[in-house]
């Protein structure tokens, strides 16, 4: 057994080149200046104390870094998770279980994640598209958005829990108590991130922002006006927490979990595609399901929320020269010794000035480009990305956006897949002798030639039977080409023995040309190739048309011995 292939980072180690490390650490600081103020963000969003999302930082970087498949793929909160999270979590917020249960979530969104890495179900992701994760992306964005306003405004919202749109509403209900300090304090952070993007986007104005913000605070006394601050980090090394495993618990957690594990797995291996194709590793996206199971599992025994692979770190990895998984792991240990050092000073930081951050996440989670993009390149794609989006700001449920998104493009799929291509040709010789074929246009010649491409099955099978239908004639063969078919059921067959059945009612000759050793398997069970005859079934040959003029050239034999037949009949009479 080689536990090199099931630790990837011990092979890392084992063939790590020295001369890599400068570069893998000038990535991991300036990952780990972006992760700081990120990570504490997310961890409002999932409506938890910033230092959860800190140890998620710590904790899910290290793990998911040293499992996992891509060598640039940076873990740990992301927003769409940490909003899916205020979801599924929204129903325990004030119980005495509800950090046992947010400890269970992540262990269980690992577990599935890891259970689908082992069994090899790295393909299933395939199945969520492109139009639903922007869609849900988007979606997010806005959602994230309506659920700070709050924080921005400094306005105290009603108790129990509210929809992101009930939060608005009462956002603007409550206008007349509007912090003017608390708001002032978050436009500047927003201020900040804008204008150090403007001058170089190598500077980290989320960080800068939060770091000005809590001078304020310190050197002005902000708090007496009435500011949110974050409030002392309970310990700075990620403390051991216990996930509350009872069935019950399981049992209402276990379908959020799937969603959360699914969304984040899309996340993960998109990203790690997406930079592979740069770096032309290649990835294995049962591996990363591994790397990701672990993390979160590992993570959910030490104080950590959800995460996934984040795009915008992720993204800096590469941008700053990141070479291998290492860069990941010193991330986690940077941001630890980070919180060691200075989380005294954190809890200064202003909830104004981290929803300043979020507001900044929201706005740039709306893929503007993606979104036009599939807008004007295709319908049914547009179709399903509005109403993902659509759902996700809407519905009462998250998860409700992803089924009804997937659900839609399968829908739509079936829909396009239920048209059967079927060309209806017609030969004719050309001077050289050879078969040429032409598209019948009002013709009646003496052999039709019907050519099936693609995927015939029971949802096509009906339109397969219409054209069938339409292009039967007075020909006296008729040529069945089955080359072109990738894929073919019992269904589609039995509409194909059908019209054989009628045309030999009417004495005609068919041919079926073209016919792979799967298919003839398929119709000599059927019993249809003894009803047709093996003299009248032509195999597919490796030389291209080679099967077909084989096929052709019996056609043409048949219709010059009826065509004598019938002169014979005539002169008799």
């Amino acid at each position: 057994m080689n536990i090199l292939k099931y630790v990837p980072i011990l092979d890392t180690l084992k063939n790590y080149d020295k001369k890599d490390f400068r570069f893998d650490l000038i990535a991991a600081l300036t990952v780990a200046v972006v992760a700081l103020p990120q990570t504490m963000a997310y961890a409002m969003i999932a409506g938890v104390h910033p230092a959860y999302g800190l140890y998620a930082g710590i904790v899910l970087t290290i793990l998911a870094s040293s499992f996992g498949s891509s060598h640039q793929l940076a873990t740990g909160p992301t927003n769409a998770i940490s909003l899916l999270i205020a979801a599924y979590m929204a129903a325990y917020v004030g119980q005495d279980n509800f950090f046992g249960n947010l400890f269970l979530l992540t262990f269980l969104v690992g577990a599935i994640q890891f259970a689908m890495g082992v069994f090899r179900l790295g393909s299933l992701v395939n199945y969520v598209s492109h139009a639903v994760i922007v869609g849900f992306t988007a979606g997010a964005g806005i959602i994230i958005a309506m659920g700070q306003l709050n924080n921005l405004l400094g306005v105290k919202l009603p108790s129990g829990h509210l929809s992101s749109i009930d939060k608005v509403v009462a956002c603007f209900q409550s206008l007349d108590q509007m912090n003017y300090v608390a708001f002032g304090i978050g436009l500047f952070t927003i201020a900040v991130i804008l204008i150090s993007k403007k001058i170089n986007k190598n500077i980290p104005g989320a960080l800068l922002g939060v770091i000005l913000s809590v001078v304020l605070v310190m050197t002005m006394g902000l708090e007496k006006y009435g500011i949110k601050v974050v409030g002392e980090i309970p310990q700075a090394i990620p403390p051991l927490s216990m996930p509350n495993f009872s069935p019950t618990a399981v049992a209402d957690l276990g379908a959020g979990a799937l969603v959360i594990a699914i969304i984040g797995l899309v996340e993960a291996v998109s990203i790690s595609k997406a930079i592979a194709s740069k770096t032309l590793q290649k990835i294995d996206p049962n591996q990363e399901f591994i790397g990701q199971g672990i993390a979160n599992m590992g993570g959910s025994f030490f104080s950590s929320i959800a995460g996934s692979g984040s795009f915008t770190r992720s993204a800096i990895t590469f941008q700053n020269g990141g070479k291998t998984r290492l860069a990941g792991v010193l991330v986690g240990f940077i941001i630890l010794l980070v919180l060691i050092f200075f989380a005294p000073y954190a809890r200064y930081i202003p909830n104004a000035s981290l929803a300043g951050v979020i507001m900044i996440v929201a706005y740039s989670m709306i893929d503007k480009k993606a979104l036009v993009k599939v807008l004007k390149t295709n319908r049914n794609d547009a179709i399903v990305l509005l109403i993902t989006m659509f759902t996700t700001i809407f519905a009462p449920e998250l998860e409700q956006a992803i089924y009804a998104g997937v659900a839609i493009s399968l829908i739509l799929y079936l829909k396009d897949s239920g048209v059967a291509s079927v060309k209806t040709l017609a030969p004719v010789r050309a001077n050289d002798g050879r078969f040429v074929e032409q598209a019948i246009n009002g013709q009646n010649p003496s052999i039709s030639i019907f050519q099936l491409e693609g995927n015939l099955y029971f949802g096509s099978s009906a339109d397969l039977e219409r054209k069938l239908s339409d292009g039967y004639s007075d020909s006296k063969v008729f040529m069945i080409r089955f080359k072109g078919i990738s894929v073919i059921d019992i269904t589609a067959l039995e509409v194909i023995e059908a019209f054989i059945n009628r045309a030999h009612g009417d004495n005609k000759k068919v041919i079926l040309s073209g016919v792979t050793p799967k298919i003839l398997k398929m119709l000599d069970k059927m019993h249809i190739v003894e009803h047709i005859g093996k003299e009248n079934i032509f195999m597919e040959d490796d030389e291209v048309f080679a099967t077909s003029g084989k096929a052709l050239d019996e056609a043409s034999s048949f219709v010059r011995k009826v065509s004598y037949s019938n002169q014979e009949g005539y002169v008799h009479t």
